[in-house]
């Protein structure tokens, strides 16, 4: 059966059911758009993983649905097919062959969408809304984790209504991130569980904050053996720091920098301070991208200690982002996030990048593709 079963998408060329895809001062940097983008703010994107051929996106939105985009090989996307919940979609991931989509709600549950049939079913349910969900691919098992404001992390198989393991947290879940063996999971009242996963899944350990204020987003990094190493995480308050789980040196190792404020690390003016939305490390050449309520996107290397590249600005923030499995296209979201008071559109872009550390990027105030291969 093939992709999305007899599904004709969501959209067809340029106008979709959802109205026309323009391209105007919300798209500083002339990015291609996404076709039909969601009708409410866009809360995740991710990318599907190398085993599928193609690219295809999948984008969660506060409309209450996720949404699957083809990206072609001449950076031009078609709608796929879409799925509903009964509250906003916060989360939602792939299954390791790329046949099934999983996604987290404000409504409490969790659901699988069959790619192939085009169909999905709930297969988790917690007490408070699902804020992160992840799929684990282990040797021994194969489950997806999801992260509550009712403060269980719960793993489940997916053939069964009740939950393989069920673990308290001390808070709420803000956000989580898995790369097999580690899951780390920040919580309200900047709360950091790293967790392990071999076996089966246990608290490994109890962090204390790097950052002073709320935790918005988390994300691991990987070593040279291609090993998860430890994580980035970002806070409200415009900063972000890279935490080892065992480095030789932790004063030395671990840092944090400002990122996502008004006069960038200029401290005699007075600074406008932005929340970190999102943050994803490139897959190959492990550089990390950050995205801001202040509506831009930067490039970092971690290693070296420096910024690589910052967007233009936009008029709406950036609420999410992701690189595909090789690194060539960046995409990103941008959407009204509640940070200011007015609310505009919402979109999507693709833009070609060239190697190097000059490598140019771009954005849109709406929901974001970016073709970006950082060679650093």
């Amino acid at each position: 059966m093939s992709l999305f079963g007899t599904s004709s998408g969501f959209g067809t060329g340029g106008t979709g059911v959802f109205g026309s895809t323009t391209t105007d001062s919300h798209n500083p940097m002339k990015d291609v758009e996404v076709t039909s983008p969601p009708d409410d703010s866009i809360s995740c994107l991710a990318f599907s993983p190398p085993t599928m051929p193609g690219n295809f996106l999948i984008g969660g939105s506060w409309a209450n649905d996720v949404r699957c985009w083809e990206v072609q090989d001449n950076g031009q996307t078609v709608p796929k097919a879409q799925q509903m919940h009964t509250g906003p979609v916060l989360d939602a991931c792939w299954s390791d062959d790329g046949s099934k989509v999983f996604t987290a709600s404000c409504d409490k549950t969790a659901k699988m969408w069959d790619l192939n049939s085009n169909q999905a079913i709930q297969i988790a349910q917690h007490d408070g809304p699902i804020k992160a969900i992840h799929w684990i691919k282990a040797p021994n098992y194969s489950c997806i984790m999801t992260g509550s404001w009712d403060k269980t992390l719960k793993f489940w198989d997916t053939r069964s209504p009740n939950p393989m393991m069920s673990l308290q947290m001390p808070e709420r879940c803000y956000c989580a991130d898995v790369v097999y063996p580690m899951a780390v999971v920040a919580t309200a009242e900047r709360g950091l569980i790293v967790y392990q996963l071999e076996n089966q899944p246990s608290e490994f350990r109890r962090i204390e904050s790097p950052l002073k204020h709320q935790h918005r987003c988390v994300a691991i990094f990987k070593d040279k053996q291609n090993k998860p190493t430890g994580f980035a995480l970002g806070s409200i308050e415009g900063r972000v720091a890279i935490h080892y789980i065992n480095p030789p040196n932790p004063a030395k190792d671990n840092f944090t920098f400002k990122c996502h404020r008004s006069n960038g690390t200029n401290t005699t003016t007075p600074q406008d301070i932005y929340a970190v939305n999102a943050i994803a490390f490139h897959p190959v050449h492990g550089t990390l991208a950050t995205v801001g309520s202040d509506g831009r996107f930067s490039f970092w290397d971690k290693d070296a200690r420096t910024k690589l590249k910052t967007s233009e600005q936009l008029d709406q923030p950036i609420t999410a982002c992701c690189f595909n499995h090789n690194g060539n296209i960046f995409a990103y979201a941008s959407s009204y996030d509640w940070s200011k008071v007015e609310g505009q559109l919402m979109s999507i872009n693709l833009e070609t990048v060239v190697t190097g550390h000059g490598c140019p990027v771009s954005s849109d105030s709406h929901r974001g593709l970016s073709r970006a291969c950082m060679d650093v």
